[in-house]
């Protein structure tokens, strides 16, 4: 083991000894960013860059579990990444039901597709299903795998949910806008019955949502990391979590 090797190591086990165990995020959402100005970086197309950020999931789900966060939200597909060029898109498609079928195959983690799966080709669609199906008895760390993925866009299918619903049981529109509140477009998101997140973390030194999880952030905290996800460490997941553990929560209090 070289000196570097071995100052890392020492300092990852110094910011993990820190890190207080009663002030750890519950759910933790992730921006994965930069496979592709990685991919530029070492002279490699796109889809090299994809896998390598897909190969650094399980790395981090390890992390988290070691950490103790029950629930993750791994952003794979945005719904604007679904107008990339065809070719790239294809490759991206695959790699994501790759990764998506290793971690199911582990058996250690329940994962669950949220988006608008109907904008997927149909292969993928049906195989995420399986994933989440073969998965469903799992519990271990719940992982959200957000594939065709847009925040507004769940926002919009909640509100059409919610109105199919109420017109099911006879409500009109004047009756519904007289008792509507946010519970009742909550209980409709693709994330319905879960907490929300309490960390978001977003890779590359971007310093946006970018439509992640818009309703489900309005509380959380957020931790913006120059690293490129394939290139993200441990001791930059260790750095995000003592950050979280220095924050004061006061949910507009």
């Amino acid at each position: 083991m070289g000196l570097r090797q071995l100052v890392y190591r020492l300092y990852a086990r110094r910011l993990a000894a820190s890190l207080p165990p009663s002030v750890v995020p519950r759910h933790v959402g992730v921006i994965l960013d930069g496979n592709r100005r990685w991919a530029r970086a070492y002279g490699a197309g796109a889809a090299e860059g994809h896998r390598a950020g897909a190969d650094k999931i399980l790395d981090f789900l390890g992390w988290c579990e070691d950490a103790g966060v029950e629930r993750v939200t791994l952003w794979l597909l945005s719904t604007d990444n679904l107008s990339r060029p065809p070719q790239e898109l294809t490759d991206l498609l695959e790699i994501i039901e790759d990764v998506v079928g290793r971690l199911a195959a582990t058996r250690r983690w329940r994962v669950h597709p949220v988006g608008a799966l109907d904008l997927l080709p149909a292969a993928t669609a049906r195989r995420l299903k399986e994933h989440e199906d073969s998965t469903r008895a799992v519990e271990g760390l719940h992982v959200n795998v957000a594939i065709g993925y847009g925040g507004r866009r769940e926002i919009a299918d909640a509100v059409r949910s919610l109105l199919h619903e109420q017109a099911q049981q006879g409500r009109s529109i004047e009756e519904l806008a007289e008792i509507l509140d946010v519970e009742h477009i909550a209980e409709h998101l693709y994330t319905r019955g879960q907490p929300d997140p309490d960390l978001v973390i977003r890779t590359s030194g971007e310093q946006r949502l970018s439509g992640f999880l818009l309703w489900q952030s309005a509380h959380s905290e957020f931790y913006f990391c120059e690293a490129l996800w394939p290139d993200f460490r441990k001791v930059d997941f260790l750095r995000a979590m003592r950050s979280y553990s220095q924050r004061h929560r006061r949910f507009g209090a």
